[in-house]
C-alpha cells in the first residue's frame, strides 16, 4: 500500500524514538513539502489519537519513512 503522500520523505530511522519527536519531523517534512495547515492538523489529529504504534503506522499510511 502506497503512502498518501509518497513524495514527502520523512527519516526516522537512526533517530530518537520520541513521539514528539516523530510528530515533529513529519510536520516539518509536509510544511517544507507545501501541505496546509489544515491538512498537517489532520495528520496530527489522526496520529495523536492512539499509542506510540499507531503514531508510526499513521506516519507510514501519510507519508514515505526512511
Amino acid at each position: 500500500m502506497s503512502p498518501k503522500h509518497p513524495d514527502i520523505i520523512v527519516a526516522l530511522t537512526g533517530h530518537d524514538g520520541n513521539a514528539f519527536t516523530v510528530l515533529g519531523r513529519c510536520c516539518q517534512a509536509a510544511r517544507e513539502a507545501g501541505l496546509s495547515e489544515d491538512e498537517i492538523a489532520a495528520f496530527m489529529a489522526e496520529a495523536t489519537s492512539g499509542d506510540y504504534d499507531h503514531l508510526l503506522q499513521t506516519a507510514m499510511r501519510w507519508f514515505e519513512v526512511a
